[in-house]
């Protein structure tokens, strides 16, 4: 991220101050009405100024403004002007809800002065534009928090609005809010200050005018204005003005006001009183100083351009700030970019300027150039890369009299090979070899640098652009006249284009998106786009590492021809055979679209596709609907025709299309009969297939929904899980209806049910609530209108807002059981923060949570654990609802290998459960425990098996691979539900998932997101269970249990 450094904030600080130019404004006769002032003010403080120097009065209503916003093609607002404008007058425009200042010299309010920094203001009359701010279709700032007063001697307006914009060719810049010259185009002349030392300047009093000349040793914009640092013989200090276009190594003089901003010295100014009075001068050597300065002799060095040698790198703080050391003690480094300096770096130099900060010196290196990780080496710039043909190489040595050797024709340089006297220039690809050699003839080690030539801006197709890779090797540049054809329209937003002249490399995409808003082209338009090549983050969670995608930032689309043949397609499984395991391997090390899925896809950005008879693999989500066309030999599926997943294969053959808008109802099975053909985008995480033509009709694959098998007999007892996706009393009838149908029907009223995702009495709503009798009691009034038993529940309510989910919602595990069949043993419950503990009677507590304050469940659910009694015999059932994935890296983000961030804590959670399930089996006579619940893991994961242990079986494993899975995401099917038992308990009992909601929509007959899992647990009474553990008092300590 780029690094704003502290001295951002002036902007929000700073008075209102402008420092009056050195010479008065005498405005010269124009040729037409033209913008002499642009006020880009806080809040509503937005106003136009226009001069009229014709030479006579001219009629206002011959003239139009109209305002272009968010780089849109057709004006947001228009202002017809009236009145009379005398020669040598102006006329203001500004917002109704402008500050007095301005509203005193306004001529008319409008919604015109309602624009941002990036919003283009034109003038126009019966001949067509006669004057513009900015360029339209472009939404680049150039007129943010800043005052813009035209240069006198500009008569002409700029009457292309389309062309590129810079304030710097005709426009002097000030300070956000100045309002000095608004209403008249001459600005009072002022006595130039006599020019003194920048020594003497940092001495001058607060608000002494003060007239300085140095040379420029860094230039960073913050805030939307220039910190400029200069110095002389003498000091150093901050020249700070809005719009500087000035390079280090210039020698400047400037005129300002000193200023005193939190204890750092700097000349605060406009554009207009900085002039270079020579460039390329050259940059003065750092002087050498050491850590211990920084606290010593800080002020000394503020402004300066300084060297820190044997430096290395210690901490870094949560502002990107470097604590580094070198053997005088310790200093503070804040680069520009973070990312150029990591802890445990090493540098033989860094150079930089001295900045003041919240009571510290800090060095700011200029570029990864100002730090030297070893002085006797030769660098260059640009490093090793794809580089435009024609750029030129610069070879640098920090050695002192070093000079520099290199060859290009891949052989060794030595002192004796060609000397560097000028830049290198690329024309092919190209490696470049160089040393430094001593004035002694020690050569230093060789240093490689590799180049790819990359063909000229005017000369590109869209593979060009693409490139074999995930971005661009054009990001950044503007390219010009590229061709394509329009194969579809992104709303008023842009479109998607393909090449006329595809190569042969299928790593190379041909097709590429175009941003330009309001573009009036239509699919089979022949274009040619000029803009810059950008790699936009699209739509996501906020939280995501993305991919991102390339496209031409568009400001110019020409039509050159109307209703062509579109491309032929990519017809997937007939001219590219799809990876169908790999997603990605490599960690982007290699672009390989024939082994790596992610690689595929982006092989095809942009693209047409062509999806023959695409298969559905799960229901409409997020307006996604998940398909595919092949997969491998060796695919597992489940009987509903779902794709599973497994450790090796998290299916990269799965494809989402985008069917928003659409109406589609889908359900795992179904399929299409014709293709589907669209083009291949990206966003939330996922490659995306974005309808180019209307979908075909879809096919009833026949997936019906499931009913149990398993059913409560005399000596076996039925336990289910259920996750009824926040249910409370206020949910929608129809859903109750559902989940209590499903119960009844479906689950063949089982004996306990261990609920997930119960919500308190009034659901999300955020009041303090948190006691959920209301919503168990819908549930069972619900079961008994359905036909089942009326059932009993047990919980514990959480403390408010303790457990994670949907706020105000208090979401809970708990159990309803049919007092018919099992009953609750009779103890005290226990509470939200109190731990059940167990002995040989079983749970002290029951219902009891499991450990709740340890950090493990931290704002998630907590652990529930009942004892039950069934024909004589105890069992314990430990509902849960572990820690949710949100916060794992996405199977086709921008992270890979992908890296599960919410992991940790689901491990964590399994070794509290896996402990106290320890206990039961070892104190409790007679032990039977059931863990069931939302893992939100699959069961070959980290956490699963850490649950699992040496003490229980996952009966989901015992399950054949068709029935495995209990939920569905993005078309992959896996299990997330689970029901573990007592080892000693594996071989009397079955298990069935009971396919009633993944695989279907809320059309179909779905109730929740999930899945329920049913098992039948055959229970006789143990002749001898496992050791029992008893308390042995000890003469020292507390008693310990022991067998």
């Amino acid at each position: 991220m780029k690094k704003l450094f502290h001295l951002s904030l002036i902007v929000t600080l700073i008075f209102s101050y402008v420092f009056i130019p050195t010479s008065s404004v005498d405005a010269e006769e124009t040729n037409e009405l033209i913008f002499s002032e642009y006020v880009e003010g806080s809040s509503y403080n937005k106003a136009l100024e226009i001069y009229n120097g014709t030479g006579e009065s001219v009629d206002l209503a011959d003239y139009t403004l109209e305002l272009y916003s968010n780089g849109d093609q057709t004006p947001s607002a228009s202002l017809d002007l009236s009145g009379e404008l005398a020669d040598g007058e102006v006329f203001v425009v500004s917002n109704s809800r402008a500050g007095e200042d301005i509203l005193a010299v306004t001529d008319v309010t409008s919604g015109v002065a309602n624009f941002n920094g990036d919003d283009v203001v034109v003038m126009k009359d019966e001949s067509g534009v006669i004057d513009s701010i900015g360029q339209i279709g472009s939404e680049d700032e150039f007129g943010t928090d800043v005052t813009l007063v035209r240069n006198a001697e500009v008569t002409t307006g700029d009457t292309d609005p389309n062309d590129s914009f810079s304030v710097n060719d005709e426009w002097n810049s000030y300070s956000k809010d100045t309002f000095e010259y608004l209403g008249s185009y001459e600005m009072p002349e002022e006595e130039e200050a006599e020019l003194q030392t920048i020594a003497d300047a940092r001495n001058a009093d607060e608000g002494a005018t003060v007239r300085v000349e140095g040379v420029v040793t860094a230039s960073f914009e913050a805030g939307g204005q220039t910190n400029l640092y200069i110095q002389d013989e003498t000091a150093g200090i901050i020249v700070r003005a809005p719009g500087l276009d000035i390079q280090p190594g210039d020698r400047v003089q400037a005129q300002g006001e000193m200023d005193d901003y939190n204890g750092m010295a700097q000349i605060m100014t406009a554009s207009a009183n900085v002039e270079v009075v020579e460039s390329g001068v050259g940059t003065p050597s750092p002087e050498v100083v050491e850590a211990s300065q920084f606290s010593s002799d800080g002020e000394d060095l503020e402004g300066e351009f300084v060297q820190v040698e044997n430096v290395e790198v210690m901490d870094k703080n949560q502002y990107g700030e470097f604590t580094v050391q070198d053997n005088s003690g310790t200093f503070i480094v804040s680069p520009q970019e973070e990312e150029l300096i990591e802890v445990g770096d090493t540098f033989e130099q860094v150079k930089g300027v001295v900045n003041y900060s919240f009571g510290k010196y800090e060095l700011i290196p200029r570029s990864k150039s100002d730090l030297i990780e070893k002085v006797f080496a030769v660098t260059a710039y640009p490093e090793s890369g794809s580089v435009l043909q024609g750029t030129e190489i610069v070879l640098n040595t920090a050695e002192p009299n070093a000079s520099i050797h290199y060859t290009l024709d891949g052989t060794q340089p030595n002192a004796e090979s060609k000397e560097y006297d000028t830049p290198i220039e690329i024309t092919e690809d190209t490696t470049v070899n160089a040393v430094a050699v001593r004035e002694n003839g020690e050569m230093s080690e060789v240093a490689t640098f590799d180049y790819k030539a990359l063909k000229p801006l005017d000369d590109l197709e869209i593979h060009d652009i693409q490139g074999a890779a995930h971005t661009s090797p054009y990001e950044g540049a503007t390219v010009e006249d590229v061709e394509g054809i329009v194969t579809k329209l992104d709303g008023n937003n842009g479109f998607y284009m393909q090449s006329l002249n595809p190569d042969d490399d299928i790593k190379t995409s041909e097709g590429i998106y175009v941003y330009k808003r309001s573009s009036e082209v239509e699919v089979g338009d022949v274009v040619t786009t000029t803009g810059e090549v950008t790699e936009y983050r699209e739509e996501g969670y906020y939280d995501a590492a993305d991919l991102l995608t390339t496209q031409i930032s568009a400001n110019e689309v020409t039509v050159e021809s109307s209703d062509q043949s579109l491309p032929e397609p990519v017809v997937i499984g007939v001219d590219r055979e799809q990876p169908t395991e790999v997603i990605e391997d490599d960690q982007f090390d290699s672009f390989d679209p024939t082994a790596d899925g992610i690689d595929f896809y982006e092989s095809l950005e942009g693209m047409l596709i062509e999806l023959p008879d695409p298969q559905v693999t799960g229901p409409v989500k997020y307006e996604e609907l998940p398909v595919y066309v092949e997969t491998s030999d060796d695919q597992e599926f489940t009987r509903a025709g779902g794709l599973l997943i497994s450790p090796e294969d998290y299916n990269p053959e799965r494809m989402l299309i985008d069917v928003d808008g659409l109406d589609v109802n889908a359900k795992t099975g179904d399929y299409f009969n014709e293709s589907i053909t669209g083009v291949v985008s990206y966003d939330f995480s996922n490659y995306k297939i974005r309808v180019a033509d209307d979908l075909p009709e879809l096919q009833d694959g026949g997936t019906e929904r499931q009913s149990a098998k398993l059913k409560s007999l005399k000596p076996k007892m039925t336990v289910a899980t259920y996750n009824v996706e926040n249910f409370h009393a206020g949910t929608d009838p129809e859903k109750v209806d559902k989940i209590a149908e499903s119960i009844v029907e479906n689950l063949n009223t089982p004996d306990v049910v261990g609920l997930v995702e119960v919500q308190d009495n009034n659901g999300p709503t955020d009041d303090g609530t948190v006691a959920a009798n209301e919503s168990y009691q819908t549930l069972i009034d619900a079961i008994v209108e359905a036909g089942g038993p009326e059932y009993e529940f047990t919980d514990i309510a959480p403390e408010d807002k303790e457990d994670g989910g949907q706020p105000g919602g208090n979401i809970r595990v708990g159990f309803i059981y049919n007092p018919e069949r099992v009953s609750l043993t009779d103890k005290p419950s226990g509470d939200a923060t109190t731990a059940v503990d167990v002995d040989e009677n079983g749970l002290t507590k029951n219902p009891g949570r499991i450990d709740p304050a340890n950090e493990a469940f931290d704002d998630s659910r907590k652990s529930l654990a009942a004892e039950f009694e069934f024909n004589g015999e105890k069992v314990v059932v430990v509902a849960n609802h572990f820690n949710s994935k949100g916060g794992d890296d996405a199977l086709f983000g921008a992270n890979q290998p992908v890296v599960l961030g919410s992991e940790e804590q689901r491990l964590e959670q399994a070794k509290v459960l896996n402990d106290f399930v320890d206990k039961v089996e070892n104190r409790m006579d007679n032990p039977n425990v059931v863990v069931l619940g939302d893992l939100n893991d699959f069961e070959f994961s980290a956490p699963v098996e850490t649950l699992k242990g040496d003490v229980l079986t996952n009966m989901m494993e015992e399950l054949p691979e068709e029935e495995r899975y209990t939920y569905i995401y993005q078309g992959n099917s896996q299990v997330l539900d689970h029901i573990l038992v007592s080892d000693h308990l594996a071989k009397r009992t079955k298990v069935e998932t009971v396919n009633i909601n993944a695989d279907f929509s809320e059309a179909d007959g779905r109730a929740s997101d999930h899945d329920p899992v049913l098992a039948q647990i055959h229970l006789k009474k143990s002749k001898q269970g496992p050791p029992a553990w008893v308390k042995k008092k000890s003469k020292q300590g507390p008693p310990a249990w022991v067998k």
